[in-house]
């Protein structure tokens, strides 16, 4: 299993409309509104990294309304 924290950068006025179709994406298990540089974080699990990083290019990435996106990937403590 795979995860991440994305935090996303909306265009203006497009949040909501951001936020409602993050949500309705495979692989998103929460997301919410955020203050500060970005505007919306989504938490992603996957199956494995390639399906990860294949979810957030291909679907998150690519939404209407989405200026940027920071992704951290979750990693297991040393």
């Amino acid at each position: 299993m795979a995860s991440a924290y994305v935090m996303i950068k909306t265009c203006l006025g497009e949040q909501n409309d951001v936020y409602t179709k993050i949500l309705k994406i495979n692989g998103v298990k929460r997301a919410n509104t955020i203050t500060g540089p970005y505007d919306l974080i989504a938490f992603v699990e996957s199956s494995d990294l390639n399906a990860l990083g294949k979810t957030i290019i291909s679907k998150i990435q690519n939404l209407k309304g989405i200026r940027d996106t920071m992704t951290c990937v979750v990693i297991e403590p040393v």
